[in-house]
């Protein structure tokens, strides 16, 4: 016997693929097969099963782009496999990548039950064990003919990403129908040497246990009867079971492993084809839960579970039943695993509210975990969210894919920006589709930081992406990993036994402060700007119809519109999910959720006028302002409606050299004949804002073609190469009105952009409008703000506050935050004067610091990212118009920028009346900002107020209703009552509370 790994390694291969693994199946016979071809959209279960089909041969194409096609297989067992296990060999046409990304099928009973899906991991169906001989089989297959869109070397631009472009040539060719004869020592012979192998590859070259493994694997191979691998295997297993006996070092590495199938709710795939994804891998799972006792598998997403209760109940009563049982787990709590960077404070929390909800009301489950394993990046807000939603652990593996820095921890404690910390695991397996090979556990255990103070990691196990879960392959190398020599002893786990042992485990585990930034995806902040905006906008609209209905039924008892808004809220929530927001989905996704979003408008719009109508009074008695930002503005109160006070003037003329003076008492702002920006002067302080020398709102293009990852990805290098857009088609007076404002008319490429420049009259900003109608490609266009600002640090929203960046690279973690994010507003500030600049759609930005040679001053220059146009996974992303506004707010104090970043997305609203509207709740300090006024969702009539500090100092507040309040009860997001807390006061009509910096509360008011 040569005892040489590489040789041994070398026969393995070869024996199990050309010998071992073909004798699993060691007999089989053809099925006959019909298959009807769907029109259109896929079409209910039982028209399916009803349709009348053709005949179809193994060979045969099939399959149009989208296309849902239902085959039937029948045949009969031969009677000379009584005995033994037959199972039914379904293979569509697959090809070797991972399932999820190319044709999926899910197989029915004739009475409609479904048994299991199938994918290139997943092609056999159970028929007997043991057969009698003679069974009479068919089986039915709802066939998914998903196009193959992902190729990872090159990304390469396809119309396949959606049904309108993609053709219609069938994609599949119709493998194998075949009933077999399965064979169990074999399979289990194929996992034994597959445990084995891997193992042995993964340990020193010279250890003693490397050595065993080899010899036990060469005297296995030489009992194989490659002639009779049936009747041989048994003898072979036999000298492979020493091995596999010896039990793992009481110090080993200790991995839970989590049944698991990350199923992206939309990616190279619509969300009809998730709703499928879904029924596929549940009833696969529930199926393998079946069959294996140990096993446990977790899955997240309320919305993945809604959709299933709805579309196919039949797969939902199986998990039900075996959430019941405990081993089907509810993750994450949270409504989708969303993008965590650019939804705002509400939605963030609504994530949560309407997750945690669904699984208490359906499972009675409360969960103490969130569960994103694959968002790119987390926001500095999200920790005390987290805890205020009732949970307290979290869970991701995406930060792993960071290029530039590795992060320092696995297990560690997350503080975000008010000080609450989270308990946070990254599974140094580094990946959420763990298949249990092993050099993915052998990687587990070596890359674990924290090791010596900790010993226990998690493994996500199962396909994923586009669904599959776990095989019976990956239960299998479990069990054999469970106590082994040379490895890291596996136990299936959920994720609340994983978190308590390993909470338990590590008392006083490092701290992480401040967002955990992915150095990978930044371009996700400006992909797809329509979808962005439409989640801005429907963010804010879901603020005032909120604000609105419930005013109106404490004034006039009207009725609050529970159900639309939940539903609304769902909805928006789905498209936060981390690929559809982020603007990396096919061109079918973002193209659906332009019309969904148009309709979510239309819709709030509805119910906001409705209320404002019915608050309104007289229509013929004048005219009412609606203020739903959070602040006082033109004499209006927060919250509350009245006749505008409005004053002052604002003046435009001619500039000498060319170009207007824009002039409203507290700014004066020069735009020279080119169209930009060359002095916002602040009048009171005594001040230019602007660089000396320099121009804002320089609109800048760079050529982007990154390495990979075209839609997600900006790399460092686009910088290199910029074009300043100096050249103006016009520049003229825009005209009358109480604004003085320019019109700046720029064309390049094949794109115009269209601005409108202009001071309001008592406004300290300069508001910019714009429009561009993009037609470029791999192009990236910035806007520039040079600003004569000394800072080291500056502020960008977050949810419920702020987060500071640097302004220099002094390390590389600064460095690699070359693209950032913000909500409403990007401040900055020197002692006593700051400058702010807002926006009502935009999330990605960057800030630079350079040193002046003319006079040693520091110029920091802001540029918003406005606009894109990568080519994969949708060739066509961002072309058409586009309208963006943004405001410069000289002299403005962090309390301004939250101010104004609220109005520019909450503008008033004029409405036909007489009465003024008291606001239905009153906050005596600017620095406690109410992002929610609703009433509560159990339907009690109580009004819920969530606030929270704004500034990043403390502030004493009074919360005063403007209506009789019974009482008043501290809760949390899912508005439930905080036993831990000291409980609020109703003091004189008022509520007093002291706010730590960043901090959140929910209010309960009861009425009178």
């Amino acid at each position: 016997m040569h005892d040489d790994r590489t040789l041994v390694e070398a026969r393995l291969r070869r024996v199990l693929d050309e010998r071992i693994r073909p004798a699993v199946y060691p007999e089989s016979v053809p099925l006959d097969v019909l298959v009807w071809n769907a029109p259109g959209e896929p079409v209910p279960v039982e028209e399916g099963l009803a349709a009348t089909p053709e005949p179809v041969a193994v060979g045969d194409m099939w399959g149009a782009p989208w296309g849902t096609s239902w085959f039937t297989v029948t045949g009969t067992v031969p009677g000379r496999w009584a005995g033994r296990t037959v199972e039914a060999i379904l293979d569509l046409g697959f090809d070797e990548n991972m399932p999820g990304f190319q044709c999926e099928g899910l197989v029915y009973r004739p009475d409609g039950t479904p048994v299991k899906g199938l994918n290139p991991r997943n092609q056999w169906v159970r028929v007997a064990a043991p057969a009698e001989g003679g069974e009479e089989v068919r089986l039915h297959i709802e066939a998914a003919s998903n196009p193959v869109i992902l190729d990872y070397h090159p990304f390469v631009p396809t119309r396949l990403g959606d049904k309108e472009t993609a053709g219609s040539a069938p994609q599949y060719r119709l493998a194998r129908m075949d009933l077999a004869v399965f064979d169990e020592t074999v399979w289990q012979l194929v996992l034994d040497l597959e445990v084995l192998g891997e193992l042995m590859h993964e340990l020193p070259a010279d250890g003693a246990r490397r050595h065993d493994i080899l010899r036990a694997v060469a005297r296995a191979l030489d009992r194989v009867d490659l002639q009779d691998v049936g009747g041989s295997a048994a003898a072979a297993r036999a000298e492979l079971a020493g091995v596999l006996a010896t039990p793992a070092r009481p110090s080993a590495h200790r991995i839970s492993a989590v049944g698991h199938a990350h199923i992206d709710s939309a990616w190279l795939w619509p969300l009809r084809e998730t709703v499928r994804k879904v029924a596929r891998t549940t009833a696969n799972m529930t199926a393998l839960l079946e069959d294996e006792p140990d096993f446990v598998f977790a899955m997240s997403q309320a919305q993945q579970f809604a959709w299933i209760k709805e579309h196919r109940p039949e797969v939902y009563a199986k998990v039900k039943k075996a959430v019941t049982d405990g081993r089907f787990v509810p993750a994450g709590g949270m409504w989708v695993e969303s993008d965590t960077n650019m939804p705002g404070s509400e939605a963030m929390a609504r994530q949560f509210v309407h997750g945690k909800r669904f699984f208490l009301d359906e499972f009675g489950i409360e969960n103490d975990e969130a569960w994103l394993p694959d968002t790119f990046g987390f926001a500095a807000g999200l920790p005390q969210i987290i805890k205020a939603a009732g949970s307290k652990w979290l869970l991701t593996q995406k930060i792993s894919w960071s290029q530039t820095n590795k992060f320092p921890h696995h297990t560690f404690q997350w503080e975000g920006i008010d000080g609450t910390r989270i308990f946070t695991h990254f599974p140094p397996v580094d990946t959420y589709n763990c298949s249990m090979k092993g050099s993915e556990i052998a990687h587990a255990e070596r890359n674990f930081k924290d090791k010596g103070m900790a010993r226990h990691s998690l493994a996500p196990t199962g396909w994923g992406d586009g669904g599959g879960g776990t095989t019976r392959e990956m239960v299998a190398k479990a069990a054999r990993l469970r106590d082994l020599e040379g490895s890291a002893t596996v136990q299936w786990e959920t994720p609340a036994e994983f978190f308590t042992k390993a909470e338990a485990e590590y008392a006083h585990p490092p701290v992480w402060v401040g967002e955990l930034y992915l150095e990978l995806h930044r371009a996700t902040l400006t992909s797809q700007a329509k979808t962005k905006q439409g989640n801005r906008r429907s963010e804010h609209l879901l603020r005032e119809a909120e604000l609105w209905a419930a005013t109106a039924a404490v004034r006039t008892g009207s009725d609050y519109p529970y159900e639309r808004l939940d539903r609304i809220w769902k909805t928006v929530l789905l498209h936060q999910f981390h690929d559809i927001l982020p603007g990396s989905s096919i061109a079918w996704v973002h193209r659906e959720a332009e019309k969904t979003y148009a309709a979510v408008a239309a819709e709030l719009n509805d119910i906001i006028g409705a209320a404002q109508r019915a608050l309104a009074g007289d229509a013929g008695g004048g005219e009412l302002v609606f203020n739903a930002a959070p602040h006082q503005r033109h004499g209006v109160a927060a919250g509350g409606a009245a006749p505008a006070a409005e004053g002052g003037t604002a003046q435009l003329t001619e500039r000498d050299g060319g170009g207007f003076v824009l002039d409203n008492g507290l700014l004066q702002v020069e735009i020279d004949g080119r169209g930009l920006v060359v002095s916002v002067y602040d009048i009171g302080a005594e001040r230019e804002t602007l660089a000396p020398g320099s121009a804002a709102n320089l609109l800048q293009i760079h050529p982007d073609f990154p390495n990979m990852w075209d839609a997600w990805d900006v790399d460092a290098f686009y910088r290199n190469t910029v074009t300043d857009l100096t050249d103006a088609d016009e520049v003229t007076a825009a005209g009358p009105g109480t604004a003085a404002a320019v019109r700046v008319v720029r064309s390049f490429g094949d794109s115009k952009v269209t601005q409108l420049i202009g001071l309001a009259p008592g406004a300290k900003r300069l508001d910019i409008d714009t429009e561009v109608d993009w037609h470029e490609t791999e192009k990236f266009l910035k806007a520039s703000f040079p600003l004569d600002i000394h800072a080291e640090r500056y502020a960008s929203e977050t949810q419920f506050g702020h987060f500071h960046r640097a302004t220099h690279t002094n390390t590389s973690w600064e460095a690699a935050k070359f693209e950032a994010c913000n909500h409403r507003f990007v401040h900055m500030e020197e002692p006593g004067w700051g400058v702010a600049l807002v926006n009502d759609s935009t999330y990605g930005h960057d800030v630079t610091r350079t040193v002046r040679t003319s006079d040693a001053g520091t110029t920091t220059t802001l540029r918003v990212s406005l606009l894109r146009a990568p080519r994969f996974p949708d060739p066509e992303t961002d072309q058409g118009v586009h309208r963006f506004r943004h405001a410069l707010v000289p002299g403005a104090s962090i309390g301004d920028a939250v101010r104004e970043g609220y109005r520019i997305n909450l503008p008033e609203r004029r409405v036909p009346g007489d009465a003024e509207v008291a606001p239905l709740v009153t906050v005596d300090n600017d620095a406690v900002v109410v992002s929610a006024v609703k009433l509560a969702d159990d339907g009690s009539g109580d009004v819920v107020v969530r606030l929270y500090e704004a500034t990043g100092g403390r502030a004493r507040a009074r919360v005063t209703p403007g209506f009789p309040a019974a009482g008043v009860l501290a809760t949390d997001l899912l508005e439930r009552t905080l036993d831990d807390v000291p409980a609020p006061e109703l003091v004189d009509g008022s509520v007093p509370l002291s706010l730590r910096p960043f901090e959140l509360v929910t209010l309960r008011l009861a009425r009178a």
